[in-house]
């Protein structure tokens, strides 16, 4: 069973709809142990740093994420659900993320943000989430980004300057873009990061 997290953000119902082509029981819900012991975990996330860091405090979610790793169960963020997992975003102030990695979440420098649309992925070798899609385009909206490198495998990806666009770090991976909004090779991550489940 896959929990998606449900905090006050996120594109909840299109991130049910697309995880549930993986075959898996999908359920979205914000009961802690419900997802402390569901086999994967997603936390979505739309919105700004701070607003979405708020409600993963209002219900006590950054602890259960912490578990989660500690406990070897799989835990996938996807867009602010990505950024909320290092230590420090800056967008409007500097706001407290969960700290699973040590770096800041800054604004883009790019001529026309946010960043919105069709991009490409210069996907690490050997990744499982990019497997069979390593030269596929994702959808982005965002115009913050981490920039430096985290965890064991690393994507990246160039709007304006070069940022981080998906980490694999053994239980905990993330997608600064939407594989719910991906089309067929959205479809594919997700597909792609059940198998560790």
């Amino acid at each position: 069973m896959i929990a998606i997290l449900d905090y006050g953000s996120g594109n909840l119902r299109s991130a049910q709809r697309a995880f549930a082509t993986s075959g898996q029981e999908i359920i979205l819900t914000s009961d802690i142990d419900i997802c402390l012991e569901a086999q994967g975990l997603v936390v979505p996330g739309v919105g700004a740093f701070e607003a979405c860091m708020k409600g993963i405090d209002n219900i006590s979610a950054a602890d259960l994420i912490r578990k989660r790793r500690v406990l070897e169960r799989p835990t996938l963020g996807i867009c602010i659900g990505m950024q909320i997992l290092f230590s420090d975003g800056l967008e409007h102030g500097v706001h407290k993320g969960i700290g699973m990695w040590q770096g800041e979440v800054s604004k883009i420098d790019a001529p026309i943000l946010p960043h919105m649309g069709w991009n490409t992925v210069e996907a690490p070798e050997g990744s499982q989430l990019f497997a069979g899609i390593e030269n596929e385009s994702f959808y982005f909206v965002h115009s913050y980004a981490a920039k430096k490198s985290v965890g064991i495998k690393q994507a990246w990806t160039t709007h304006g300057e070069r940022f981080l666009s998906a980490v694999e770090d053994e239980y905990l991976s993330a997608t600064q873009f939407h594989p719910e909004k991906s089309g067929e090779a959205g479809l594919a991550l997700i597909k792609n990061w059940t198998k560790t489940l």
